[in-house]
């Protein structure tokens, strides 16, 4: 569960290990509400209407995701690469004027998930899950990690352990698997999908942990879910009690089979999928891609699919909305204040990272969505495109235009100023967001009448 202030995720467990990073439905396919913002907020972002942002924080490092001490509103940030021999940031706003002004840093590892959850904040490595004791809501200089996940093996893809706190103690970890899509020779041309995947065995899935258990191990968890290629964002649903991830797609359909895919639908394909998670759920990887153009799973081609090909796919959980691919949907947060306008609450917040694999098109994502919430626990409507403008170049179409989401002028993810990444809720419900080119912190309020 997000009660989290702000933490930053970490690429490797290991000094000079970096993971390779992939930035990387029932209903009908997601299409953008007709709204769009327009005018630049002062903090550089361009917000709903109603809203404003403004600079929390600067120039941290390479944030990933953050965490929210819920009473004293300390923010924890994670970052994926140590900064002077640290892992974690640490601020606090002692005078309330919406910005930190005490920083400290500890967590000698880079990582990516962060959480709190009774009186501890949860924090991951790439190959174990840590907690630290709060102590009036901060972590003090003189306070030691305890161990609760161990001896996880680090691996080069998708190798970020995120994970969600339920309200009653139990800890969700995503297992990334480290492949595209389970080829003998992985994104090798030819090379066919290994059937059944090993790979399944230990990843491509969530597990599930005693929270307040230590020194725990892979075998003593469970696999929760499977068929889920890699899910970065987590969170817990309280409003329907119930798990919720976004899948990043596989990648290449064109370059591993060019005479079956272009490199228009590439770019676009497979759908990034907003998945309802329950115990026993199987979402099809790698045997299976979403298409959201044909609101379906259909059967990958190292399977034997060509691309409308149902087969063993047909009965795969599908998503609860779909987006375009490779837009890499890297945190999400269910919104539970009430700062926000009515039609928020219970709402879904997500992060999309914006992507690689979207060559030789332009890059697409760097946005961060609303999804609003039904009471079934399913999205009520489109999702709208709430903040935008991180990366700092132009968006195709006309501004406030929503047709063209996420789609950039952008050649390369290297080329933008900013990535957004991370989400937390503050006390006063307030929303965060963090950046993971410089680490730059947002906190978002509402500023006209509800």
């Amino acid at each position: 569960m997000k009660t989290s202030y702000l933490l930053i995720t970490a690429a490797a467990l290991l000094v000079g290990t970096t993971a390779l990073a992939h930035d990387g439905s029932p209903r009908k396919p997601a299409k953008p509400a007709p709204s769009r913002t327009a005018a630049a907020d002062p903090a550089g972002i361009k917000l709903t209407s109603g809203f404003q942002a403004t600079v929390y924080a600067d120039n941290l490092g390479k944030a990933r995701h953050i965490a929210i001490e819920p009473t004293t509103g300390t923010v924890f940030v994670k970052l994926d690469r140590l900064k002077d021999g640290k892992g974690i940031v640490q601020l606090s706003d002692t005078n309330g004027d919406g910005q930190a002004d005490q920083t400290s840093m500890f967590g000698t590892y880079p990582g990516t998930g962060a959480a709190i959850y009774n009186g501890y904040l949860y924090a991951s490595a790439d190959t174990a899950v840590f907690r630290y004791k709060l102590t009036n809501g901060r972590v003090l200089e003189t306070t030691q990690p305890e161990t609760i996940v161990t001896g996880l093996t680090l691996q080069r893809q998708h190798a970020s352990k995120s994970l969600a706190v339920s309200p009653d103690g139990k800890l969700y970890v995503n297992f990334g698997a480290p492949s595209n899509a389970c080829q003998e020779k992985d994104r090798t041309q030819g090379s066919k999908g290994q059937d059944p995947c090993p790979i399944l065995e230990n990843y491509g899935g969530i597990w599930v942990f005693d929270a307040n258990k230590p020194r725990q191990r892979q075998a003593d968890g469970k696999r929760y879910a499977t068929g889920i290629r890699n899910a970065v964002a987590l969170d817990w649903n309280t409003a329907n009690n119930t798990l919720y991830a976004l899948q990043h797609g596989r990648d290449m359909l064109a370059t591993l089979y060019p005479g079956m895919y272009t490199n228009e639908q590439s770019a676009e394909l497979p759908s990034e999928e907003f998945l309802m998670v329950k115990e026993g759920s199987d979402f099809g990887w790698p045997y299976c891609y979403n298409d959201q153009n044909q609101n379906k799973k259909v059967l990958a081609p190292e399977y034997g699919g060509d691309g409308k090909k149902q087969d063993r796919c047909a009965g795969k959980e599908k998503p609860i909305m779909a987006f375009p691919g490779h837009w890499a949907p890297n945190d999400l947060l269910f919104y539970t204040g009430n700062a926000f306008p009515a039609r928020y609450k219970n709402g879904a917040f997500v992060c999309f990272h914006g992507s690689w694999n979207r060559a030789p098109l332009n890059q697409g994502g760097y946005f961060v969505a609303f999804i609003p919430f039904g009471k079934d626990g399913r999205p009520s409507g489109p999702y709208e495109v709430f903040a935008e403008n991180f990366a700092g170049v132009a968006e195709q179409g006309q501004p406030g235009k929503n047709a063209n989401a996420g789609k950039l002028e952008l050649a390369s993810p290297g080329d933008a100023k900013a990535r957004p990444v991370g989400l937390a809720q503050g006390p006063d419900g307030s929303l965060f967001i963090t950046d993971s080119v410089k680490g730059k912190v947002w906190r978002v309020t509402h500023t006209a009448k509800k």
